[in-house]
């Protein structure tokens, strides 16, 4: 993995923890949550306050999420709300943590400049020993607060103020006015500034789990279903009506379409539809000349596509599937019947314009895996897991063109690729797609 750390392909946008004051107030924070300690001077942290580097030295890198159920976090600053969150669990943990972040800044910002604070996503489940159990799952409420309690504190301290207001005969009462001298001295003016953070919580209907070897629930959608990249029969009986494994491409295929959740690359608007096709071609070559034993080293592309043409009986059909595609697209080819059988299937499709896009391309990111980038960039674990098994001219070749290509630019790769602008209306085929949908029927 080294070579992705160099080119800030992992571990990246982490936030330094350097200073003897913000490393003595994670120890606290870290002491509140875990009752352990680092003897680190300096470290990284994550979105949630996780560190590598803290990890490694304790030898727990589930310090912060025991069970990986309820994530732990500690916020030292609030610009932890751009860095990434490391070693997921579930797919909505990041997206919680920055609108806690966001919604609570000026507040958080306050409190940070003078301690840590430490917290939690609490939901209803706090062990996920059966797959069943996922599916109590229902909301996420987040809890934080200093490790000196300056929130509680502050709860308190308005409650005697308001007493203090109120009861006729405070003036008189010595205990009660010492008590709110004691707290304001920690506190400050709750009156003037009050120290409270926005109860937030969230509904988790539609999630991704790394938990029984990664599986996507969609409840909140008209047609409900799971899809699981393991086996289903593993997973035995689930609250959910259907279950689906990446064997059932028919069914997750019909499941997208009923429910609306996907779009045809070559039919999305504001978009250069051939060039993303061909690209994916490109790495579909790169993997069969990963296979072939190919050196890769210093390749571009010219070198891939002059593979292709050497080489063109021996690609798999995905690559084949797409060329016929992009023939259509740009020569006025013969319309490609790409079914939901045809391995190339998934790679001809992003998310369509919904709440759950980002949920749905990492599904069709491990559903089309060769397409390298759209696997880093959707679903890093599946991208870093696959990554550990390439060879070494592989991963040269990958991290070399997520550098040059992706890094350089991330907002405007992400808007080509998966931005939306208003569908087509003009498109060839209208009478074809309107009788048979854009990849021919979806067979059960």
């Amino acid at each position: 993995m080294k070579r992705l750390i160099q080119r800030g392909l992992m571990f990246g946008n982490l936030i330094e923890v350097s200073s003897s004051v913000l490393v003595e107030r994670y120890n606290r924070a870290l002491k509140h949550l875990t009752g352990k300690t680092t003897d680190l001077t300096d470290f990284h942290i994550d979105i949630s306050g996780y560190s590598p580097e803290v990890g490694e030295a304790l030898n727990d890198h589930l310090y912060l999420n025991q069970g990986g159920c309820n994530r732990q976090f500690i916020l030292l600053t609030t610009e932890q709300k751009t860095a990434p969150l490391l070693g997921a669990k579930f797919s909505t943990s990041r997206d919680i943590l920055k609108a806690f972040i966001t919604e609570n800044e000026p507040q958080l910002f306050a409190l940070t400049a003078r301690d840590a604070v430490a917290g939690e996503l609490v939901n209803s489940v706090y062990s996920v020993t059966q797959p069943a159990r996922l599916f109590d799952i229902r909301k996420v409420v987040v809890e934080a607060d200093t490790t000196e309690g300056t929130i509680r504190d502050a709860d308190k301290l308005g409650q005697m103020v308001d007493r203090f207001k109120q009861d006729d005969d405070a003036w008189f009462d010595d205990v009660l006015i010492a008590d709110m001298i004691t707290l304001a001295k920690r506190t400050g003016d709750v009156t003037r500034n009050p120290v409270r953070l926005r109860h937030m919580e969230f509904a988790q209907d539609n999630f991704w789990t790394a938990h029984f070897g990664g599986l996507y629930v969609f409840r909140g959608v008209e047609h409900p279903a799971a899809i699981s990249r393991a086996d289903k029969a593993t997973l035995g009986d689930l609250p959910i009506k259907y279950l689906f494994d990446f064997n059932d491409r028919n069914r997750i295929a019909k499941f997208f379409e009923y429910n609306g959740l996907v779009e045809s690359i070559v039919m999305s608007r504001g978009i250069d539809a051939s060039a993303i096709l061909r690209q994916k071609m490109d790495f579909i070559v790169v993997d069969a000349a990963q296979d072939a034993g190919v050196d890769l080293t210093g390749a571009t592309r010219r070198d891939i596509r002059g593979l292709a043409r050497a080489h063109a009986d021996q690609l798999p059909e995905e690559f084949h599937g797409l060329q016929k595609l992009v023939n259509w697209a740009e020569n006025d080819g013969p319309w490609p019947r790409i079914t939901s059988d045809h391995p190339a299937y998934f790679y001809t499709l992003r998310a369509a314009d919904t709440a759950d896009r980002d949920l749905v391309n990492m599904l069709l990111a491990e559903l089309a895996p060769k397409d390298v980038r759209q696997l880093f960039i959707c679903h890093k674990e599946a991208f870093y897991a696959a990554y550990a098994g390439w060879s070494d001219t592989k991963k040269s070749y990958v991290a070399d063109f997520l550098e040059r290509e992706y890094q350089a630019d991330k907002v405007g790769a992400r808007a080509a690729l998966f931005g939306h602008d208003a569908p087509m209306q003009d498109v060839r085929q209208d009478d074809l797609i309107a009788q048979v949908g854009p990849w021919g029927a979806v067979r059960g």
